[in-house]
């Protein structure tokens, strides 16, 4: 646990219905308060694949019962320290937000995308959501200072011509 006021990170995919689902619960989870995580979409399926929350509770033990499919429009106004993409539509069609955050691509296949049958589909999610863990491990591995080095570096000179604007929060 930290004293700093938790980092904010946005998770991207294209349909926030699986990976990007995946992260943001692993990362809330695996982060221990260090991270505030919200996640999104550029087309949200609005509705969140039921193998992502089976994947969620029956491997991590989390309950991914109020996660829902949103749109990355839902976000614009809010000033994050970190965006990480989990697929690569996400990556390209990325918008540029505001206060100028820290990105990272963590690119792995959708598993909302696997055929076979309901097990061999529920497999694929277990293989995606453990890559994801091992990337948000690492992540969480950083110290704080070396966290805090990363957002000063791209917030310099941006807290300026913030303070003007209207509708960002922090």
């Amino acid at each position: 646990m930290t004293t700093q006021t938790p980092y904010k990170v946005l998770i991207l995919c294209t349909g926030n219905s699986a990976r990007s689902v995946l992260g943001e619960y692993l990362l809330r989870a695996k982060g221990r308060g260090r991270f505030e995580v919200h996640s999104a979409g550029s087309h949200p399926t609005g509705r969140v694949n039921p193998l992502a929350v089976r994947t969620l509770a029956e491997k991590y033990g989390l309950d991914a019962s109020d996660a829902r499919s949103k749109s990355w429009d839902e976000f614009k106004n809010v000033l994050f320290d970190f965006v990480i993409t989990v697929c690569d539509n996400a990556k390209e069609a990325c918008p540029i937000w505001p206060g100028q955050p820290m990105i990272a691509h963590w690119g792995s296949p959708d598993p909302a995308g696997a055929e076979g049958t309901e097990e061999e589909k529920y497999r694929f999610f277990v293989t995606v959501a453990s890559q994801i863990a091992r990337r948000v491990d690492l992540f969480c591995a950083f110290p704080d200072d070396k966290l805090l080095d990363a957002v000063a570096v791209r917030h310099v000179g941006q807290q300026f011509k913030l303070e003007g604007e209207t509708g960002m929060t922090r």
